[in-house]
């Protein structure tokens, strides 16, 4: 899935044409808006030879450009949207990151007896795209992804920084995860999903995991958490 026409170079990585990046998204990406606050947090935190696991990869563009401007040694990026994947493994090859950021198709789940697939919501803007349908769910089309288990992976590509944006599912991933090991968490966080109680929640987790709230580093939507004592 190759093109050869760059429609944005966005912190240094060259963005080819697609059919999921819209004019606006486009402007937004020349404008350095796209995603601001997620990249803004992680190239303030995240440190020369990390190992990041980046949940929710959408468009690739992100993760991309963190692993490039932070030296990352490796980054595993989960997707569950299958029609993006072809396009975020040609985004990696374009930039020549394709030895140092791959991208994995499924839903990431931490509980213990969590099926083998479970349903997912696309719809046309691929940002809304997400495991739970608030709004308009006429406009999402559901799919059947097979899910990866959380310990599993972490056995697989042990790693210290998870990025995570995954439209609201962030509370079931923490109820359960075992973090050990990490010690930078990232994540674009769904008040308007699971509510103030889910938020309180999440904290609550984080906080039992041993970590605490990087308040200098954090942006509106976006919490970063670092592991106290370090």
């Amino acid at each position: 899935m190759k093109t050869d026409r760059i429609v944005s170079t966005y912190h240094g990585i060259d963005v080819p044409e697609a059919p999921h990046l819209g004019p606006g998204m486009i402007k937004s990406m020349n404008e350095e808006r796209y995603e601001r606050r997620e990249v803004q947090a992680g190239l303030a935190v995240i440190k020369p030879g990390a190992r990041i696991l980046e949940m929710g990869a959408g468009s690739g563009i992100v993760g991309a450009a963190i692993a490039k401007n932070c030296n990352a040694e490796k980054v595993v990026a989960i997707e569950a949207n299958p029609d993006l994947i072809p396009y975020i493994s040609a985004l990696y090859e374009r930039n020549g990151l394709s030895d140092v950021i791959s991208v994995r198709h499924g839903a990431v789940m931490t509980e213990p007896d969590a099926p083998s697939t479970i349903d997912f919501f696309v719809r046309g803007n691929f940002l809304g795209s997400g495991l739970n349908v608030v709004k308009n769910p006429e406009k999402a089309r559901k799919i059947t992804v097979p899910t990866i288990a959380y310990d599993d992976l972490r056995k697989e590509f042990p790693h210290d920084v998870i990025m995570m944006d995954i439209e609201g599912a962030e509370l079931e991933f923490l109820r359960h995860a075992d973090l050990s090991g990490v010690h930078t968490f990232i994540a674009e966080m769904h008040r308007d999903i699971y509510g103030r109680e889910g938020m309180k929640e999440c904290r609550r987790s984080l906080d039992a995991a041993g970590f605490e709230i990087d308040s200098e580093n954090s942006k509106v939507g976006v919490h970063v958490y670092r592991r106290k004592g370090e």
